[in-house]
């Protein structure tokens, strides 16, 4: 069975009887197909079933055709490139996309044959669990079978008849996104997959099979989403108008997506320079960084190409990708010289990047992929737990994607974890969200973004200056589905330095997300510690929830970060993306909405001190002697005691020696977690 939405929208129509996929056509095959490798399944569901075979081979009776034909059958779950074969000639691939959907192919003249056919689904040379089912051949061309019936779609902002850039997602009765037919191929209007379309203006024109759909017309985080049903026949169109409404409050803050990839430049993915201009101002990001691999991608001739350079301002980047880690630099000026990408010692690779002209920003992208044999952050080069770089790493890049929602991990949380070792160890890093979409909808552009404290009223001309300063200070928020913000003792916001309360630190957490985004639970930490938690009723309102937590008055300098994190989206506007590289069958999704540091000087000196600091300053004082370090230690935390241990080993010590042992045994509770924590990462 394909995935039902999990997802109801009030005063969305349900449309329970499903049609054939076409009124002409027959059905050569309904059964239900699971392919993959026996042994190694993909994910929990496929745990224990016997796939029907790592191919599939269907054989039917037919007539040669004259003319062309098409081939329909449903999808879901696939990752990697599946053939189709008809009587041995390639027909093409299934679309390389895990949400489930209606796919449609040509069947050339005379591939078809008198008596018996055979249809064959080949598999890619990875590992990948699919579902196909329902076959059948329909005697007519692609173009005509697709044009059956039509709808005429428009959307606009509610309260005006102001056209809107937006998405339209068009599923079928059963769920799977429908192959659609535009009525134009004009890629600076309409980008079109299937099920999915972005509009320039708000209107779409689109031939389909007959039958009963949901459409949904979206325009990102921010708005509200419509839905309606709607049942078109044979040779019928149809005429559906949507209002969307500005549903999130984000004044004085721009959404951006700092990891955008084109085809037309990067030469994978499916997105070409006009597709994309489209897919921006129908996602509403405001700032958009072009960061191509190892090109300096501009964006401005494909915004006016398109018109839509009036919704968003876009930024001359490059994704500086080299065999030890991928780098967004951003802005360059358009005719610099490239850095170089053969470079593999960081300090080198950032100090060219950094020479690049115009360059503000250095991130660093999903530090936890596996590329070219290399992870960034990885153990071999990293240790998750005191942020220390194991091979000399030069970690002096401005950001790091704690969120790629193209390329998101099994723990969701895994990456706020290894920045949280970076802050820990001195290093003042900003927390982003990005996308690294190279598509126009199998991953969303700005589904995962960061908000960026910056002036926001005029979104085609952003101060590009103002919002890189404000991303290097750590002004801003990391959004995927919720934006969550946090003020410290009433004044003090996201990248301040804030000052000691005496009676302790008052910390206000406000999570926002549209009425399709649910919430169920806010957390604070202090130096990557999670130090309060609250569950949330989830609601439909704008504002999830304003939570206040009071902390008693810290002992040393400490930075604040709330967490906000909700049920995932299954809905197909917006579907929460599977794992990229996943290290777990088990996937369970989830939205989620983190600020960047409150640094609260806890000890009144004027400055932040870091606990890797604190940890310095205790060793220079009291040596390795743990009779002298750990009665010390226990006015610090265990992020403190974390970096007193990773000292101690960088000192020759053995942490599991007898003389620490016997101390730990009377050590306060956050000097033995930290030292055991430690510990266990070191041989």
């Amino acid at each position: 069975m394909f995935r039902p939405f999990a997802f109801l929208f009030c005063g969305a129509l349900l449309l329970l009887a499903a049609k054939p996929l076409c009124a002409q056509g027959r059905l050569i095959d309904g059964a239900r197909y699971h392919l993959g490798t026996e042994g190694f399944p993909e994910w929990q569901e496929f745990v224990g079933q016997k796939p029907h075979g790592r191919t599939l081979t269907i054989h039917f009776q037919a007539q040669r055709n004259a003319t062309e034909h098409t081939l329909l059958l449903r999808q879901r779950d696939v990752k990697h490139g599946w053939q189709v074969h008809l009587n041995g000639r390639r027909l093409g691939n299934l679309v390389t996309q895990e949400t489930p959907l209606v796919h449609a192919l040509p069947v050339p003249p005379g591939v078809l044959q008198d008596g018996t056919n055979s249809l064959a689904i080949l598999p890619p040379a990875a590992v990948d669990d699919i579902v196909v089912e329902e076959f059948r051949l329909v005697p007519t061309p692609l173009g005509e079978t697709l044009s059956h019936a039509t709808l005429e779609l428009r959307v606009t902002e509610l309260g005006t008849t102001v056209p809107l850039p937006c998405r339209l997602t068009i599923v079928d009765a059963a769920g799977g996104l429908a192959p659609l037919q535009p009525a134009t191929t004009n890629q600076t209007e309409l980008a079109a997959r299937p099920g999915v379309l972005y509009s320039r203006d708000g209107s779409a024109r689109v031939g389909l099979l007959p039958g009963n759909y949901t459409v949904f017309a979206s325009r990102g985080f921010e708005y509200s989403v419509v839905t309606q049903g709607v049942s078109v026949a044979l040779g019928q169109t149809q005429s559906l108008a949507f209002s969307l409404r500005r549903a999130v409050p984000t004044h004085g803050w721009i959404a951006a997506d700092t990891h955008i990839h084109t085809l037309t430049r990067s030469r994978h993915g499916d997105a070409t320079e006009d597709e994309r201009m489209l897919t921006i101002a129908g996602e509403g990001i405001e700032l958009a960084v072009a960061t191509d691999h190892n090109h300096h991608a501009d964006y401005t001739e494909a915004a006016l190409r398109t018109r839509t350079s009036d919704r968003f301002t876009s930024v001359i980047g490059n994704e500086v990708t080299t065999k030890a880690g991928h780098f967004n630099a951003f802005p360059i000026h358009a005719d610099s010289t490239a850095p170089d990408f053969t470079a593999t010692n960081w300090s080198a690779l950032l100090k060219g990047i950094r020479a690049t002209p115009g360059v503000q920003v250095i991130t660093l992208n999903h530090p936890r992929d596996l590329h070219s044999g290399f992870i960034p952050l990885g153990p071999a080069n990293f240790n998750p737990v005191s942020g220390a770089a194991l091979r000399g790493q030069d970690f002096s890049f401005d950001g790091l994607e704690v969120i790629t929602s193209a390329a998101m991990q099994s723990d969701i949380r895994l990456l706020f974890q290894d920045w949280f070792a970076l802050l820990n160890h001195g290093h003042r890093v900003t927390a982003l969200a990005a996308s690294d979409t190279h598509d126009v909808s199998r991953f969303i552009l700005g589904q995962g973004r960061t908000y960026v404290k910056c002036a926001d009223t005029n979104v085609a001309g952003i101060n590009v200056t103002e919002a890189c300063r404000s991303l290097r200070e750590g002004r801003a928020l990391v959004s995927f589905g919720l934006l969550a913000n946090l003020l410290v003792n009433e004044r003090f916001d996201v990248g301040d330095l804030a000052l000691r309360g005496e009676r302790g630190v008052t910390a206000v957490v406000t999570v926002l997300g549209p009425a399709w985004v649910q919430a169920d639970r806010v957390e604070l930490f202090a130096n990557g510690l999670k130090v309060a938690e609250q569950k949330i009723i989830s609601s439909a309102e704008v504002t999830k929830a304003r939570v206040t937590f009071r902390l008693p008055a810290l002992r040393h300098d400490a930075y604040l970060v709330a967490i906000a994190s909700g049920p995932g989206v299954t809905a197909p506007f917006w579907e929460t993306p599977r794992p990229y590289q996943p290290t777990s069958k088990v996937f369970t999704p989830r939205v989620l909405g983190a600020t960047n540091p409150v640094w609260v000087d806890a000890d009144g000196d004027g400055k932040f001190t870091a606990a890797r600091s604190y940890a310095e300053q205790l060793v220079k004082r009291h040596g390795t002697v743990a009779a002298k370090l750990f009665p010390a230690l226990a006015n610090f935390d265990q992020a403190v005691a974390v970096q007193v241990a990773s000292l101690c080993h960088a000192a020759g010590k053995d942490l599991r020696a007898i003389e620490f042992v016997h101390a730990l045994r009377n050590a306060a509770p956050t000097v033995q977690r930290g030292w055991m924590t430690y510990a266990g990462t070191v041989p």
